[in-house]
């Protein structure tokens, strides 16, 4: 999985508008804050809101 700090650093979550970060173990990118995760399919960001997953756990 390859994306570049750059896009990263212009990226925010959809929902809230917050921060996300790369999380390369479940393959996205996290909102901590609506504890969403945004799948990173062929090397795009899938940066939908009825697409993201809800994050397991506490």
């Amino acid at each position: 999985m390859t994306i570049s700090q750059d896009l990263l650093d212009i990226l925010a979550c959809p929902k809230c508008k917050g921060t996300i970060h790369l999380n390369e173990t479940q393959n996205g990118l996290i909102c901590e804050q609506c504890r969403l995760l945004y799948e990173i399919r062929d090397d795009i960001p899938i940066m939908l809101i009825e697409e993201a997953k809800p994050l397991q756990g506490g």
